[in-house]
């Protein structure tokens, strides 16, 4: 910064410009004009004081400029913008290409791997409900062959009998040939329906006495004559079901069992050979 320094002259300061005064300051007097002996000794300075209605100091003006431009600046700085760290793992891939092409061929096996677990899963799901539904196929087939076994199945109508008449005989005491086979048993034995069906008729029937007829499901016709009582007068059966009692109602000679077969509902056979012609024999 250049110094305001003003170097002694012999004849005195320039006019318009005067010598500042140190108070306490043991110094010459002013003389007659105004102005202040000029000592002696030539390293001691006193500053000029501008007149009023000069202009700034230009030393002054410079200094603030300068202090704007450089000090203060330099005493605020202004923050610096944040940046943030990149990750070191894209650094270190950009900077080795082999690690970057490691990385792509590990990524693609990754996906190749993911893609080949989710199709094993999605087979073996579809394994699984086919062997559930051809389990369940096999369950359903197997109970629909069960109930035609039992359907099929037939027993014969009481247990503990002796055959008194046969198909096609002829006695004094019958119109017309025997229709059917006679189970002679004592009043009160069970009687059970031969097979699955329904029973279509109950009731009292002239010389069959008390009669049930029960419908198979292929349409045949099985008749239980001279009951003492009906127990099932209606509805679905069962084979080995007791349908009612042996009795002695009717045109009889003792109680017995007279039990016809009619296929399709239409004139009778002969029992005995359909019941062996179905694995069963009186």
């Amino acid at each position: 910064m250049a110094s305001t320094h003003t170097p002694a002259h012999p004849a005195g300061p320039a006019a318009g410009t005067r010598l500042l005064e140190h108070p306490g300051h043991d110094g010459p007097e002013p003389d007659d004009s105004g102005l202040l002996a000029v000592e002696t000794e030539t390293n001691r300075h006193r500053m000029p004081r501008q007149t009023r209605g000069a202009s700034p100091l230009l030393g002054v003006t410079a200094v603030a400029a300068t202090l704007g431009a450089t000090g203060f600046a330099s005493a605020t700085p202004a923050a610096a913008p944040a940046v943030e760290a990149p990750d070191e793992a894209p650094v270190a891939l950009a900077a080795d290409p082999g690690l970057a092409l490691a990385a792509r061929i590990q990524q693609q096996a990754d996906s190749q791997r993911t893609a080949a677990e989710e199709g094993a899963r999605v087979q073996a799901a579809k394994e699984a409900e086919a062997k559930a539904a051809a389990k369940e196929a096999e369950a359903k087939k197997a109970a629909a062959e069960a109930e035609a076994k039992k359907a099929a199945a037939l027993t014969l109508p009481v247990s503990d009998y002796r055959l008194s008449a046969h198909y096609g005989q002829s006695a004094r005491y019958w119109a017309n040939l025997h229709t059917g086979l006679d189970f002679a048993a004592d009043t009160g034995t069970p009687v059970m329906a031969i097979g699955q069906g329904t029973i279509t008729s109950a009731g009292w029937s002239g010389s069959y006495g008390y009669r049930i007829v029960e419908t198979l499901p292929d349409g045949t016709e099985i008749w239980y004559c001279h009951l003492s009582s009906i127990i099932k007068g209606s509805g679905s059966v069962t084979g080995g079901q007791q349908i009612g009692k042996v009795g002695a109602t009717g045109n009889v000679t003792g109680p017995h069992l007279h039990l016809e077969v009619r296929p399709g509902g239409g004139a009778p056979v002969d029992p005995e050979t359909w019941l062996e012609q179905r694995g069963l024999t009186p």
